[in-house]
């Protein structure tokens, strides 16, 4: 059966406090375990006016401690900018929270621009190159295996020590995770909404045939993450998608604004090319019904064989965004 979890980005609205976006990531966490959803993912972004969930691995703390069922993630944390040891002990510490509910995630990508990664690490331009190794690593301190003979902290070890150790997944839009991903045996999951698909489709091809069976994942694990909003009617949905293709018009030009109101969004004066690509984001995004939208996640997963879809949904109104992902629950539910 297709696996429906969530990835949340912490977004920042208009003329309201930052620090509430946080807050609403807390509660959209409880309502959607009650739905049924299996994992809980939160990602990591810098330097952005928009996308203000900056530590993940905080956020995931306060998620694990008011859930008690759905698995809790990073989506990611992108490794580059921190020593792997570090990252271990941080999930080893939430492991200890919430004991086989972790997933750690893993990006190589800044999830900024490129003076916020020089801040976030000096060595940003090298860290990169280094992204397979220090996967090798991290995956050796989480789990308490060996480091390869002669690695110079072979005796370092990542605590609490546990029975349960969290899932690691590669996440990426490009072919170079999903390799990386399928040499060291993780599940891959690729940013559909971060590139509208383009490069997915060869990406999962190389992860299936290069995957090298591990002991936890003896067979591939592919997933998407989709960007979809769903409401009663296909027009509501459309309304207030208008904040979300707004800010993809601007984001397209490397500005990054926070989230409008989709009256404010709408009555702006756009020229004839705004305009239509405005247009091509309504007609190509994952918009509708409860019942449309499903059936566009489960037409998407046959294409893809992916065997879990990510749910990321941005709405003005935190109501509406909480509904769409019960909708789309629902739908998915009782869909054959």
């Amino acid at each position: 059966m297709l696996q429906l979890s969530v990835l949340d980005q912490s977004i920042a609205c208009a003329g309201r406090p930052q620090g509430e976006a946080i807050r609403n990531t807390l509660a959209l966490a409880h309502a959607t375990e009650a739905m049924g959803y299996k994992r809980f993912w939160v990602s990591e972004h810098h330097s952005n006016d928009t996308i203000v969930g900056t530590a993940p691995e905080v956020l995931m703390a306060a998620v694990a401690a008011t859930t008690t069922r759905i698995r809790v993630g990073s989506a990611g944390v992108m490794l580059p900018h921190y020593s792997p040891f570090k990252v271990a002990e941080q999930f080893r510490v939430l492991d200890a929270l919430a004991p086989g509910r972790i997933d750690l995630g893993l990006g190589r990508a800044p999830g900024s621009d490129g003076r916020t990664a020089y801040a976030l690490n000096p060595l940003a331009n090298e860290r990169p190159q280094q992204f397979p190794n220090d996967v090798r690593d991290l995956r050796a301190w989480v789990t308490g295996a060996a480091l390869p003979d002669g690695h110079p902290f072979a005796k370092v070890r990542a605590f609490p020590a546990g029975d349960t150790s969290p899932e690691m997944w590669i996440l990426g839009s490009s072919d170079f995770g999903a390799q990386v991903a399928a040499h060291f045996g993780m599940p891959y999951a690729f940013a559909w909404f971060f590139t509208d698909g383009a490069g997915g489709m060869e990406a999962l091809r190389l992860y299936r045939d290069m995957y090298r069976p591990s002991e936890r994942h003896p067979e591939p694990c592919p997933a998407l993450c989709v960007w979809a909003l769903a409401a009663e009617t296909t027009e509501e949905a459309q309304h207030h998608f208008t904040s979300r293709a707004r800010f993809r018009l601007f984001r397209d030009r490397g500005v990054f604004l926070p989230l409008e109101a989709p009256d404010v969004a709408a009555a702006y004066d756009y020229s004839a090319a705004e305009q239509a690509r405005m247009d091509v984001f309504r007609r190509t995004a994952f918009v509708g019904t409860g019942a449309s939208v499903a059936a566009q996640i489960k037409d998407l997963a046959q294409r893809t064989g992916a065997v879990e879809i990510a749910v990321v949904t941005w709405a003005f109104d935190e109501a509406a965004r909480v509904k769409s992902y019960r909708l789309i629950a629902e739908a998915m539910a009782s869909a054959p």
